[in-house]
């Protein structure tokens, strides 16, 4: 078996149809299902079986998955020494951060970046996931959690700080918050410093909205929903916000940016780190 049989096998394994594994490795929904019959036909085995739920493993197809997940680390550790033993500052360059934080704080990065080095073509992957960076999901991270991830390289680039914020047209709330709206992230994100210090600022107030974007909740905020807890360099750059004084600031949060040790000599990852430690960078 070839690896490019296991890289089939563990996507469906991992996606449970052929559809949804097809779309996760870029190809057609036949060319998954044409590979799947051709690795059972020639291994004699059967190593998925169908129901309601989807595709789950059989007793042969949990035997060969450690080996086919030992095979993939493999083949992408192949795959990430050769990307950083290329000594060209070309190609394609995957940067994984918040949507707020490559519209707002990486973009100016990126377009020096570019500047710099026209043959690099930065791809932004902008969201919330924390992307596997040992797979190559993305080459490199900046995010607001440190990775715990073994073998990254990782530096707290700077300290981003937040602010309270409303729309122009909205009265400075009561002090206790009633009557108010808040707008905050989301259930899975409800421990975040920020979402505790507005509720205990405003006890009385409701949420009316939440989102894990940022930038929603600035667009909600300044159609006058609520009031919102919001990175600076994100809310000072809106004119139909304003910066309310609450007395004290809501807690910051650092900013990280990571990548494996085996791409640390990729030069086009080393010239965007670089200039982010420069640009971004507080110490």
């Amino acid at each position: 078996m070839d690896w490019g049989d296991m890289r089939v096998f563990l996507a469906i394994a991992r996606c449970g149809s052929l559809g949804a594994a097809a779309k996760h490795l870029g190809v057609s929904h036949p060319t998954v299902g044409r590979r799947l019959h051709v690795l059972e036909q020639v291994s004699g085995q059967v190593f998925f079986r169908r129901t309601a739920q989807g595709l789950i493993l059989t007793d042969s197809g949990e035997r060969i998955l450690g080996l086919a997940e030992e095979m993939e680390r493999s083949a992408l550790a192949i795959e990430r020494r050769l990307a950083g033993d290329n000594d060209q500052p070309e190609g394609v360059l995957r940067i994984s951060s918040a949507d707020w934080f490559a519209s707002y704080v990486l973009s100016p990065v990126l377009s020096e970046l570019t500047r710099r080095y026209p043959l690099i073509v930065p791809e932004v992957i902008a969201g919330h996931r924390l992307f596997d960076l040992s797979r190559r999901d993305a080459d490199i991270a900046f995010r607001i959690v440190p990775f715990t991830e073994p073998d990254i390289v990782q530096r707290r680039l700077t300290t981003m700080s937040y602010g309270l914020y409303a729309g122009v047209e909205i009265p400075s709330p009561q002090a206790n918050g009633e009557g108010l709206g808040l707008i905050t992230m989301n259930i899975a994100q409800a421990h975040y410093p920020d979402v505790i210090w507005l509720q205990q600022l405003y006890p009385l107030a409701r949420t009316v909205f939440t989102s894990s974007s940022r930038t929603v909740q600035a667009q909600m905020c300044a159609k006058g929903l609520g009031v919102a807890v919001l990175p600076r360099a994100l809310g000072d750059q809106l004119p139909a916000l304003r910066l309310l004084d609450a007395g004290e600031p809501p807690p910051g949060r650092d900013i990280w940016m990571g990548y494996h040790q085996d791409m640390r000599q990729m030069d086009r990852l080393r010239a965007l780190a670089d200039l982010a430690a420069d640009m971004i960078g507080s110490d």
